[in-house]
């Protein structure tokens, strides 16, 4: 078995598009209006999609999962979030760990929770 996709909620799924673009560098594969999938595997779905197949509202900002990027140079990707418009909502900004690790955690338009840290020195992809 393989786990092909993750797929995240957001309101609208244009907007979202051009934030993981814009700042990824992900593009469009498919796009089945209201579910399109993004290169490195990132499913975005419409909220109003999302609910009525769950039938449960949806909680922004839950902090229950995130989405972890890495970036050898995390300074110039910490600058370039730093001018993206409009302005992200901020967990920790450019921080490092114990360990050595630079991370910076950052909500998406839609309360996703994401991560973006220096690569590790064992790479268990």
């Amino acid at each position: 078995m393989k786990l092909k996709n993750v797929l995240i909620v957001v309101k609208d799924v244009e907007r979202s598009r051009k934030f993981y673009h814009d700042l990824f560098g992900l593009d469009v594969i498919v796009d089945n209006d209201g579910n399109m999938i993004l290169t490195e595997g990132l499913v975005l779905q419409e909220e109003s999609i999302w609910k009525k197949f769950l039938g449960r509202e949806i909680i922004p900002e839950n902090n229950a999962a995130e989405l972890y990027f890495e970036e050898r140079n995390i300074e110039d990707f910490a600058r370039k979030l730093e001018q993206y418009d409009p302005p992200v909502q901020y967990v920790n900004r450019l921080m490092t760990h114990s360990w050595g690790q630079k991370v910076i955690r950052f909500y998406d338009p839609d309360g996703n929770l994401i991560e973006v840290g220096t690569p590790m020195e064992a790479d268990m992809s």
